[in-house]
């Protein structure tokens, strides 16, 4: 009997494994992107996406992000789809230079959540900022 396939085995079953995982991750991002599985989620996308402009809209359906404008400074900030540590200050090339990190006291859906990260960006840029924690954001080409 040959050793060659219990060897191989391991990096086959890996492969199997990590593309299951894959797919299974795309399932249910298109079945919570159609509103099944949770209501109050669904409900937050429904508001989220009735408060983006046109080209948020047209952003967020194409990446899962929008970008904001900061309505102090004119900085620019990418919110992705979550509910912590998901908003990332762009450069002037539009590269991630500064994670940001806050959110509502109570345990919210993603699309409220996000919807509150971008009124307070847009409205109140100085205080959103003074109570958040900064991190250092991975850098993903998207």
């Amino acid at each position: 009997m040959s050793s060659e396939p219990l060897q191989a085995a391991p990096g086959r079953l890996r492969a199997l494994l990590s593309g299951g995982l894959r797919a299974t991750r795309a399932a249910w991002d298109w079945f919570r992107e159609l509103g099944h599985g949770n209501d109050s989620e669904a409900r937050s996308q429904t508001l989220l996406r009735e408060w983006l402009t046109p080209e948020q809209l047209a952003q967020y359906d194409a990446y899962h992000y929008f970008d904001v404008t900061g309505g102090d400074s004119g900085n620019r900030y990418r919110i992705y789809y979550g509910t912590g540590t998901n908003i990332h200050e762009l450069d002037e090339a539009g590269r991630p230079k500064t994670g940001w990190c806050f959110v509502p006291r109570d345990c919210l859906a993603a699309g409220d959540v996000m919807l509150a990260q971008k009124i307070a960006l847009e409205a109140n840029e100085r205080v959103a900022l003074a109570i958040a924690r900064s991190f250092a954001p991975r850098w993903t080409a998207r």
